[in-house]
């Protein structure tokens, strides 16, 4: 069974590997925000532990999607 939850995470480059090479690496992550020195992603859970276990980041799971959303106020109409 695979864990589709959603997270927001921070993602730092292990020492070998650099912010681009994750990007040409063709990772299937919604990323919402690039620094220098990491990104901030939105992924799932399975997609986290695949990254960990091919130690191409340290992740860092800030929180999941849906508080996230949860904590948004209400869009109100043009």
């Amino acid at each position: 069974m695979t864990d589709d939850t959603r997270w927001i995470a921070r993602l730092t480059p292990v020492e070998s590997q650099t912010i681009e090479a994750l990007f040409e690496m063709g990772l299937p992550l919604d990323v919402w925000e690039r620094h220098h020195d990491h990104l901030v992603v939105a992924a799932t859970a399975a997609q986290l532990q695949e990254i960990e276990r091919r130690q191409l980041a340290r992740v860092v799971r800030l929180e999941t999607v849906s508080n996230f959303l949860a904590r948004q106020p209400p869009q109100r109409e043009p």
